[in-house]
């Protein structure tokens, strides 16, 4: 819709609108119950101008398959459904109702003259886009790893985290206990795999020492998807100077927007604000002065005004920031996926760079991610099963039920107070042989 014909719309229903209200001390009271009928038809007005009958109808849809994809998935492994973000959640309900939610408090700024038309058209068409936005690459996400985990499902994974069998699509409040736990693990036969979604977050933190110890975790890049060989049930490792996480096997970034490829990104500045003369100084900070230059195809004096916060931003191609991540994070493997078809040259850039390119991906098409699985399957078993998973197998498979890592744990505690000298020689016999410490993980 043209900006005139918005404006005319917006002026028309205010005037509508201020028939059967009156204005209070900033308070709106209704003198008839059209106005608030009508204040609800302007929302819905707006929001159809800024985003489109056609594209919320292919929302719509999206939603359908993805909460098809979900039902499916959490059958086959035994799971009690999915923990969404509160936001999604609202949208994934009735994405037009959330956007209504979105000019709530503009729509009656406006209707009690404290907004100008022009102002609350600006700032709802901002609400309304980057809501949707920010809404359909989370919708992506979510199909992205849901549809892979449904084909691990396929392949008779069974959940080993979380122990209520919830899995988790969120991370809310999950650091405050100073650790980064999993969404999801996963076991399969050959092994575990750990999935993280957008970490590494930041942990909790009670005083400076503390804070100053978790402050990379408030500056570093955050992959759409990190997966983990094996049991992983903590990436958080703050005594690497070099990287504040472990290692990832490999990381997987979603890309869903039709011409996210051609697309150029600022990346602010500062990226890092040390507090002291020494902290900056550290090798984190040196490793990311000299090969974020390089990584971005920028100087090392543009990088360094960005890290100061001399400079606002670095313009950077989504491409080169996929190099970044790439660089940064070091996996063993590093996968795009695309939602709509790559150029040759885009595509042949990414895979000179061993960066594996999975493109027109498309919400409801669940075959286009068999083999991401399969890929994902075969690190499954890289470091082998864990000692504890591999006992947990051997109990699930004699008992024909499952059995969670904490139920096995707690169980192992009660059996060694049982048995506390056979558990005593069998450490003296370990020590005297010069054995390594069991490890979960």
């Amino acid at each position: 819709m043209r900006q005139v014909d918005v404006v005319d719309m917006v002026e028309g229903y205010l005037g509508e609108i201020k028939r059967y209200v009156r204005v209070s001390r900033g308070r709106i009271l209704f003198k008839d119950p059209r106005g608030e009928v009508l204040i609800e038809r302007l929302k819905d007005s707006v929001v159809s101008a800024f985003v489109g009958e056609g594209d919320l109808s292919r929302v719509y849809v999206w939603i359908d398959s993805l909460k098809l994809l979900l039902d499916d998935t959490s059958r086959l492994l035994g799971g009690l459904g999915w923990s969404f973000p509160k936001e999604f959640k609202g949208f994934l309900g009735d994405p037009r109702a959330h956007l209504r939610r979105k000019l709530f408090n503009y729509t009656f700024d406006l209707v009690r003259g404290r907004m100008q038309v022009s102002d609350y058209i600006v700032k709802a068409r901002q609400a309304v886009t980057s809501s949707l936005r920010s809404n359909v690459r989370s919708l992506y996400q979510a199909w992205v790893f849901a549809g892979i985990v449904y084909h691990l499902a396929l392949q008779g994974a069974t959940i080993v985290y979380p122990e209520h069998r919830q899995i988790l699509l969120e991370r809310s409040g999950r650091q405050r206990a100073g650790v980064i736990p999993p969404n999801l693990i996963l076991s399969l036969g050959s092994g575990e795999l750990s999935f993280y979604l957008e970490a590494p977050r930041p942990v909790g933190w009670e005083d400076t020492g503390d804070l100053r110890r978790v402050w990379r975790l408030y500056v570093s890049l955050r992959p759409d998807m990190m997966v983990y060989s094996g049991v992983v049930l903590n990436i958080v490792n703050l005594d690497d100077p070099q990287n504040p996480i472990l290692r990832p096997n490999v990381v997987i970034e979603c890309k869903e927007t039709g011409d996210w490829f051609r697309r150029v990104r600022i990346l602010k500045g500062p990226l890092s604000r040390p507090m002291t003369a020494e902290e900056w100084m550290s090798r984190w900070i040196e490793g990311l002065w000299e090969g974020l230059g390089e990584a971005l195809g920028v100087s090392r004096e543009e990088v360094g005004e960005l890290l100061r916060g001399e400079r606002r931003g670095l313009r950077v191609s989504e491409v080169k920031l996929l190099n970044l991540y790439k660089e940064t994070f070091k996996p063993d493997i590093f996968i795009v996926v695309s939602e709509p078809k790559l150029d040759h040259s885009v595509k042949r850039e990414l895979e000179e760079q061993d960066i594996m390119v999975f493109d027109e991906v498309k919400i409801g098409d669940r075959g286009k991610l068999r083999e991401i699985a399969l890929t994902l399957e075969g690190i499954a078993g890289k470091q082998g099963a864990s000692p504890l998973a591999s006992l947990r197998s051997k109990i699930v498979e004699a008992l024909g039920s499952n059995v969670t890592i904490d139920e096995l744990m707690e169980a192992l505690v009660e059996l060694g107070e049982h048995r506390l000298e056979e558990l005593l020689e069998i450490l003296r016999s370990r020590r005297s042989r010069g054995d390594g410490m069991i490890v979960t993980s």
